[in-house]
């Protein structure tokens, strides 16, 4: 997959796509739906399949926050988007420049100046260019009148929800709920990061964890989770573990910054400085204070015990 940074710098090669628009925030079934008609589009046409994403979302450059409200990161929703068959990912950037151009600037401007695009796929309840006051009635006009092809895509439903939205999810992970998120999702919702180095308090009472910080993402409930854990090398899986994993401030040896430390079953090695990526398969309990490490182990024993099953039933 070829990705673009700004829409000034894409070669006549890579125009003429079907683009699919959108924040894609989690990549969720919703959203693999929309890219999936577009991908179908493309082929009929024999054209490039390209999603157009912003970077930053728009909420976070007009309403900037110390914490994150993102279910992916660039790196995370990238990953996503490649395995979807995509062959182009624009990635344009949102600043104040784009920000400030109208719908039909945007139109010209982005969509046919800048990617020559040959269709564009958006949901139906898709507004762009200042003050939103772009719609899908506008945007089909401007394509009629510019001479590219414009496809509206009715929202999808599931588990129970007439549409899924990326609030839900959130919904859902800051709840304790990541089975209901990964139901949304249609895979299970994962943390990427480096593995830092900790304190290693765990490696001295026998379950040595893997510490990473949350970046740019949001934090799910506090508590302990069934997890799989999947080694990450120039942007592959080369391999996957089951483990049980912490997310929280410690009560016991108190954190300022929430960690999430995994404990990787039958594994022995080196992660320092690796890049791995941890899905929240199912919530186990809350954060607890124990009385002591004899407490402590025995706990994480019992905790190690019903990860096991939980991720067995997830299979």
């Amino acid at each position: 997959m070829k990705i673009f940074r700004h829409y000034r710098d894409v070669p006549d090669a890579y125009k003429g796509a079907v683009v699919a628009v959108g924040n894609f925030d989690g990549v969720h079934l919703g959203h693999q739906a929309l890219i999936g008609e577009a991908r179908r589009l493309a082929r009929e046409r024999g054209a490039p399949l390209g999603v157009l994403a912003f970077e930053p979302h728009p909420q976070e450059f007009f309403h900037p926050s110390p914490e994150s409200f993102r279910l992916t990161p660039f790196r995370t929703k990238a990953r996503l988007i490649a395995e979807l068959e995509t062959d182009i990912l624009y990635a344009l950037a949102f600043d104040a420049e784009m920000a400030s151009k109208s719908a039909q600037q945007f139109v010209m401007d982005v969509l046919v100046e800048g990617l020559g695009a040959g269709a564009i796929l958006v949901g139906e309840d898709f507004q762009f260019g200042k003050g939103r006051a772009g719609n899908t009635t506008v945007l089909s006009y401007m394509g009629d009148q510019e001479g590219f092809g414009v496809e509206i895509f009715k929202p999808v439903g599931a588990a129970g929800h007439d549409k899924i939205s990326s609030t839900q999810i959130r919904d859902a992970l800051k709840q304790g709920r990541p089975d209901e998120a990964a139901r949304l999702l249609g895979h299970h919702w994962s943390v990427e990061a480096r593995v830092e180095h900790g304190d290693k308090r765990g490696r001295t009472i026998g379950f040595p964890t893997a510490n990473m910080r949350l970046v740019d993402c949001l934090r799910p409930a506090f508590g302990i989770y069934a997890v799989r854990a999947k080694l990450i090398e120039n942007d592959k899986i080369v391999a996957t573990h089951d483990g049980a994993a912490s997310f929280g401030i410690r009560p016991m040896f108190a954190t300022d910054t929430p960690l999430l430390e995994t404990f990787l079953f039958d594994f022995d090695g080196d992660l320092y400085g690796k890049h791995m990526s941890v899905e929240l398969v199912a919530y186990l309990r809350p954060e607890a204070k124990l009385e002591g490490l004899d407490a402590l182990k025995a706990q994480i024993a019992k905790d190690n015990d019903e990860a096991k099953k939980a991720l067995a039933r997830a299979r």
